[in-house]
């Protein structure tokens, strides 16, 4: 059974910066390799929207609203992905989910804040 633990979220003032990180389990080594890890957000009362993306390769994609703030990474040894966010506003306020296979994790709260 695959299983997603996100962590890493808190309270953090605006300028700030966060690292999320999203640990996977119930996947073999190969799958996870050959995956691409995304992380989204949400907040009350909108739909969960894509942040950014890493495929099997490193590449990267990210949402215009990050761009340039936010990194994505992961470690495929550890089966692992993180989201380093930089530069944090308050409208980055939401819930992080990480997301790989279609499985979700059950998120971690950002808070941005002064």
């Amino acid at each position: 059974q695959v299983q997603i633990v996100e962590s890493g979220g808190g309270l953090v003032q605006p300028g700030g910066s966060l690292r999320l990180s999203c640990a996977t389990s119930g996947i073999s080594a190969f799958v996870f390799r050959i995956g691409t890890l995304k992380w989204f957000r949400q907040t009350p009362g909108k739909q969960r929207e894509l942040v950014a993306r890493i495929d099997e390769s490193g590449n990267t994609n990210y949402e215009d609203f990050v761009q340039g703030r936010f990194t994505i990474s992961r470690d495929d040894d550890k089966r692992s992905g993180y989201l380093q966010m930089n530069s944090l506003k308050p409208e980055d306020t939401a819930v992080y989910f990480c997301n790989f296979h279609g499985n979700w994790g059950q998120g971690t709260q950002v808070t941005v804040s002064s």
